[in-house]
């Protein structure tokens, strides 16, 4: 039985993408069938991948859209046992589009309900927002990863995203769960990323990740190479962390 992951923070910038492109090439690594679902319109997940959405024919937008076959939509990678569906420009407009849409918040959910059990793991890359492309993605998820950066301002709206959460559980989606919350660009050097950590226990108590992801220049740079850190630099502490979380997920789902 296959699991579908939602990886969501609407606070941009807190590794939300690094964590959803790296979690989901080492899982593949490790020998299970991956499938990534870029639901974010900015499409860094699918650049990351080396996939330039500007020239990508059709992807997750006119699959939700009914745009026939999803699997016409999907696209291989640079690792064995990774897929993508990309974003393409027309998923701008989708967040409009689809308030008049039957059944709105459950486009994505019965998309890929057509090919979810073709992988071990779906992870769904989802917009820096609580718009109804991210209702759709937490819809479509059995479980949620969120990426916490280890900033001053990092907490900020974390109490929005679980309300969010809460009423997809309410009303829409009963058995979705928060799988827990990952530490990313932590910088050990300062006593500013212990007092967040610190702070993120409050919020679950019992769902931190062990792993933390510290702040790596491959990490940063691996995007622009069209490539996952591990494929990258499979030795830098950037990729031995997302390794060391990918082992961890595993063992939990």
């Amino acid at each position: 039985m296959s699991r579908v992951i939602a990886v969501v923070n609407q606070k941009g910038g807190v590794g939300k993408t690094t964590t959803a492109v790296n979690i989901g090439a080492y899982l593949a690594q490790l020998g299970k069938y991956v499938l990534l679902v870029d639901i974010d319109p900015q499409a860094n997940a699918t650049s990351g991948l080396g996939v330039d959405h500007r020239n990508v024919a059709s992807g997750i937008y006119e699959a939700i859209m009914g745009g026939g076959n999803i699997r016409e939509h999907i696209v291989t990678t640079s690792v064995a046992g990774y897929a993508l569906i990309p974003a393409t420009p027309s998923l701008a407009g989708a967040n409009v589009e689809l308030v008049s849409v039957e059944d709105r918040e459950f486009r994505l959910h019965k998309t890929l309900n057509e090919v979810r059990n073709d992988y071990d793991y779906v992870i769904i890359d989802c917009p820096p927002s609580l718009g109804l492309l991210t209702i759709n993605g937490l819809v479509a998820a059995d479980t949620v990863l969120i990426p916490v950066q280890s900033e001053y301002y990092a907490l900020e709206g974390l109490g929005q995203l679980l309300e969010t959460v809460t009423l997809v559980q309410r009303h829409l989606k009963p058995e979705l769960s928060i799988l827990g919350a990952v530490i990313t660009m932590y910088d050990k050097r300062t006593k500013l990323s212990d007092q967040v950590l610190h702070e993120l226990y409050q919020y679950f108590p019992n769902k931190i990740f062990r792993s933390v992801i510290p702040r790596s220049v491959r990490l940063a740079e691996s995007p622009s190479h069209g490539i996952p850190v591990s494929l990258y630099d499979n030795k830098s502490k950037g990729a031995r962390a997302y390794e060391k979380l990918a082992r961890e997920i595993l063992e939990m789902v």
